[in-house]
Parts: C-alpha cells; structure tokens; sequence
C-alpha cells in the first residue's frame, strides 16, 4: 500500500466572518461612488436651482438651445421669463430651459426708487 488515506479538514467557525468580510469591498464601493459622484451632482443641481430663482429683469442668460438674450419680464407665477433675444423680438422662456446666467444686474435700492418716483 503506498497510497495513504486521505482525511478532510476539519470545518471551522470560518464561515460567518467570511460572508461578512465578502460585503465589505461592496459596501466601500458604494460609499467611494457616493461622495465622489452622487453628492456633487446633488450641490450642482441645488446651485443651479438657486442660480434659477435668483434670475430678474435685466439679467443676460443664455438658454438650454444656446439662444442668448435680456430677461425684460418675469412671470413668476407661471415659471415664465420674457426675453428680449434681438432689437424688438421678445420670446417667452421656461424658467427651467435656462442654461447659464451671463450677468447680473444689481437689485434697485429704496433710494433710486425714490428718486425714479418723482
């Protein structure tokens, strides 16, 4: 007989810390793909919200379809802007479809309200 029996090896308690320990790379994927992807397109998103809402009269913004124009009217009700994209031609715009703010105009003080009242 040269051929000696082989025996198994006995199982251990190996078995539950094992199927945790194969989460742990998954679980650290998910937090890398977070804070690296999810949370500065969710702070993009806000400030291009707040960038929206802030837009008044006088503002020179540029559309979703590249059409750059002066905001003469806001219907904030409706979520509409009237912009003024050539001398006398006036459109109206979604709130929504705009793309960038060029410029800001700065907000009308009580003092050049006065003044324009008398």
């Amino acid at each position: 007989m040269l051929i000696s029996p082989a025996y198994a090896q006995a199982a251990g308690d190996a078995g539950a810390t094992a199927g945790l320990a194969q989460f742990v790379p998954l679980v650290l994927i998910f937090v890398i793909f977070y804070f690296l992807l999810v949370r500065p397109q969710q702070k993009k998103m806000k400030d291009h919200k707040a960038v929206l809402e802030a837009i008044r009269r006088g503002d020179r913004i540029v559309t979703n379809g590249g059409v750059i124009g002066l905001v003469t009217k806001v219907n904030a009700e409706e979520r509409q802007l009237e912009v003024e994209i050539a001398d006398g031609v006036r459109v109206k715009v979604m709130r929504d479809m705009v793309n960038t703010v060029l410029s800001k105009t700065e907000p009308v003080s009580d003092k050049a309200d006065k003044d324009a009242s008398k």
